[in-house]
């Protein structure tokens, strides 16, 4: 890869497999949701900041991926920094995977503006976060023109990609404990970003084990966080699923109970008032 080459082919094609195994899985994690959204002709129980910081993140992180993979000048300048002994860390199917992400998290995003939402908007908070995000990028683009140091530019891009990534979980998770109930977030869409994110920190692993150094871990610091992280909170959004808000009474019950049920208010709105939605 990128002039490099293998000590072992079973650990490049392995390589190779578990990359591409884990954009599959990360990319199919977009697809539950979407369809859940899309049967439903609802957005009620999906957090719109979760969706507007996530779609930033990857935006993020496409261009940290599309620089290093096909921009011969920031190859140099990263070989120049970690060695041109080393390999450069990002690959194709990272490139494939960002790419589809900003495009689906942008579906996603149509979805809310079409489908039934409630009384749900985006926070000032989460405007304010991407407002400041958006400011960084130009300053720091600013300042590496003079110089082209597109390298520090683009690991400017992939940190802030990572803050995003640990913030865009927390509204989604907090939704879900202040209604007590995970109904309208697809817990397909955790499992396989939950696999996903093994998968490609699996892949990393062995480049590390072929090149006998781990410098591809610290060379491309974002992907190895955003696979722990992504781990992390699909394990917190499987535990609310699964352990704290198992909506087994729902299922269980019979049509006729459940067009009698009591409405109750899942979502407060901004004043405090509770909004009525029914339970599906």
């Amino acid at each position: 890869m990128m002039g490099i080459a293998w000590n072992s082919h079973t650990l490049e094609v392995a390589y190779r497999v578990l990359g591409w195994s884990g954009f599959f899985l990360w990319s199919c994690s977009f697809y539950p949701q979407l369809l859940l959204n899309f049967f439903r002709k609802s957005v009620v129980g999906l957090n719109f900041n979760y969706l507007l910081l996530n779609n930033t993140k990857h935006t993020l992180y496409l261009i940290y991926n599309t620089s290093l993979y096909f921009s011969s000048s920031v190859r140099f300048q990263y070989h120049l920094k970690y060695g041109f002994d080393q390999m450069v860390p990002v690959a194709a199917n990272d490139v494939a995977f960002s790419t589809h992400a900003v495009l689906l998290t942008g579906v996603l995003l149509f979805q809310c503006a079409i489908y039934e939402r409630g009384n749900q908007s985006l926070s000032k908070v989460s405007i304010g976060i991407i407002s400041l995000v958006w400011i960084i990028v130009g300053v720091c683009s600013f300042i590496s023109l003079p110089t082209k140091s597109w390298l520090w530019l683009i690991s400017i891009f992939n940190t802030m990609q990572v803050i995003l990534a640990v913030i865009k979980y927390i509204p989604q998770a907090v939704m879900n404990f202040m209604r007590k109930s995970t109904d309208g977030f697809s817990i397909g869409n955790v499992l396989l970003d939950f696999s996903g994110g093994v998968t490609n920190y699996a892949q990393m692993v062995a480049q590390s084990i072929d090149q006998n150094s781990w410098v591809n871990f610290s060379g491309n610091i974002g992907k190895v966080l955003l696979s722990l992280v992504s781990v992390f909170f699909d394990v917190l959004f499987m535990c609310q699923h699964y352990l704290l808000y198992p909506s087994k009474k729902a299922a269980s019950m019979s049509p006729s109970k459940q067009n009698n049920r009591v409405k109750e208010p899942l979502i407060k709105s901004p004043l405090g008032s509770p909004v009525p939605l029914e339970r599906v």
